[in-house]
Order: structure tokens, then C-alpha cells, then sequence
């Protein structure tokens, strides 16, 4: 069982976002990396945690990281999935892993967030990944991740100006009796929000409201569409989209909804979110994502 605590858009992006979809490499090939990390309730990184990803075999390019949600494992299904797929637009693609196994504070979360991304730091895992041969991250660093690992994008360039924009899934300012309001809400973190797209279920029942997180994601984003709008993506296509129960396979927009049976009995990835062409589908927020780099 996974257990987890936790507008249109413009003429100009659309193009923006194609043009980055076909710039894919013919070969790729695996890796495996280590980095130093936040292991426990200390604000040291020294913790050895592991990277899984995969690079394209010629040529430099930006790169690309993935953080789970808490309790998942860095090389599930949905982290292979996010890799083949940013891998295949030409990035040097990797899911981190990280101590995932509780959550936390604002001041814990932003720990864990510092040892990924810590620029300063030639044991991080940003450090880690940009010293590849085929890493170039003055083209750009953009990242993703869900719930918890949401958290961990949303706070990526607190620590490292190369980060140019995030995609957040499951992704909120207040987790149960976690509030992190004042390190990730609009103008408390360094990302702007103009550089983060946030993708949540209408029955995300661990963001905390009721009012199918539209609310938090007015917090997040600091983008306000009304009290029944679905959908506040700006012409950039940055803000926020709440997925409905029926665009999901399982009838259940969930936390996990890109899950087919959610966080807790996930089966695969939903076929619609996998390989739709939806504001809320996979392929057109990495889209979104690559057109914040150089290819």
C-alpha cells in the first residue's frame, strides 16, 4: 500500500512548447549517480542517496529532475515514466531520491530541498547531474515532482538560480497539520509564479480545504480565477488546472490521479494522463516545461 501524508493559453507558448517536444535524441543511455542528503532531523547533507536517469549519448543539454511523493520509490513506474519522457525532448533526465519517508515541516522540507539542489555544493544532486559530460545546465534546469516531491520543485531555486520553471502534481501549502504557507505559498519561495504549474485532482483528499483545492492553488500560485473555475492557466501556461473525476480512467481524481487506482492501489499509469493532450495530460506539461531551455 502507498501511504501518503502529505485561461488559455498563448500563440506563443503553444509553438514555444511543439518546437520543444521534437527535439528529442535518437539514443539515450542509463545512469546510475550518487549524492549527500538530508537523512534525518540535522540540517547536514550527509546522507549518500541514489539517482536514476538517462542521457542522450551525444551532445550537451539542460537538465531535468523528478522528485516521489512521500513513501515511493525513485524507480517506480511513474518515475521511469517522467524519465523516458524528458529524456526523449533531449534533456539529461533523472529521478532523485531523497528521504521521502516522512514528511515534515517547512524548515524539514526545505533541508531535504537543499541537498538536492544546492548549487554551492559540489556533493548535491544538482551538482551532481550538471557535471556530466552531457549535462549542460546553463541551458536550463527544470524540474517536477508529486506531492511531497512537489514541494521539493517548488523550493528548487531557492537553492539554484539555473532552475527555470516547475510542474507540481498533488502539489499545495498545507498537508494535514503541515502549514508550509510561509516557504512555498506565492512570494515566499524564489521560483516565480509565472514559472510554476501546479496540476491537482478535484478529490484530493490530503491537500487540505474543501473546495477541490482551488483554494490552495490561489495560495500557491498567488492566480485567482473565481470560486468555480476548473481551469487558471495563464497565457504563458503557468498557474494552476483541477482535474475532474471524468478525465480520469478511474473515475477518481485523486491525489494520484495520474494513477490508475490512485496513491493507495495504483495499477499503472492512466492512459489518458500518460498519453493525452489535455492541460492536465503529461505530454503537454513537460512540453511546457522544455520551453524554459536552450535545446
Amino acid at each position: 500500500m502507498r501511504i501518503f501524508f502529505h485561461c488559455s493559453v498563448g500563440v506563443g507558448f503553444l509553438v514555444s512548447a511543439l518546437l520543444a517536444g521534437t527535439t528529442a535524441s535518437a539514443q539515450s543511455a542509463s545512469f546510475t549517480a550518487s549524492y549527500s542528503g538530508n537523512g534525518g532531523s540535522s540540517s547536514s547533507c550527509s546522507t549518500s542517496y541514489n539517482i536514476m536517469g538517462k542521457e542522450p549519448t551525444s551532445g550537451t543539454h539542460p537538465v531535468f529532475i523528478w522528485t516521489v511523493g512521500t513513501g515511493e520509490s525513485y524507480t517506480d513506474e511513474l518515475s521511469t515514466t517522467f524519465v523516458n519522457a524528458m529524456v526523449s525532448r533531449g534533456f539529461v533526465a533523472a529521478s532523485v531520491q531523497y528521504n521521502s519517508g516522512t514528511f515534515g515541516s517547512g524548515t524539514t522540507l526545505s533541508r531535504r530541498a537543499k541537498c538536492i539542489y544546492d548549487a554551492s555544493s559540489t556533493a548535491s544532486a544538482v551538482s551532481k547531474l550538471c557535471a556530466r559530460a552531457t549535462a549542460d545546465c546553463s541551458k536550463g534546469v527544470v524540474v517536477a515532482g508529486l506531492s511531497q516531491g512537489s514541494i521539493m520543485a517548488d523550493l528548487a531555486r531557492n537553492f539554484d538560480a539555473r532552475v527555470r520553471a516547475a510542474y507540481g502534481t498533488g502539489d499545495g501549502v498545507k498537508y494535514s497539520i503541515y502549514d508550509l504557507n510561509s516557504v512555498v505559498a506565492n512570494g515566499n519561495r524564489s521560483l516565480p509564479s509565472d514559472r510554476l504549474r501546479v496540476i491537482n485532482g478535484n478529490r484530493d483528499t490530503f491537500l487540505a480545504g474543501s473546495d477541490q483545492t482551488r483554494t490552495s492553488n490561489q495560495k500557491l500560485t498567488g492566480f485567482n480565477c473565481g470560486s468555480t473555475a476548473l481551469s487558471c492557466l495563464q497565457p504563458n501556461g503557468s498557474g494552476w488546472y483541477i482535474v475532474s473525476d471524468t478525465q480520469v480512467q478511474d473515475g477518481q481524481a485523486d491525489h494520484c490521479y495520474m494513477l490508475v487506482g490512485g496513491c493507495t492501489s495504483p495499477t499503472g499509469n492512466d492512459p489518458n494522463w500518460v498519453n493525452g493532450a489535455e492541460p492536465w495530460s503529461m505530454n503537454p506539461n513537460l512540453d511546457w516545461l522544455a520551453s524554459f531551455t536552450t535545446p
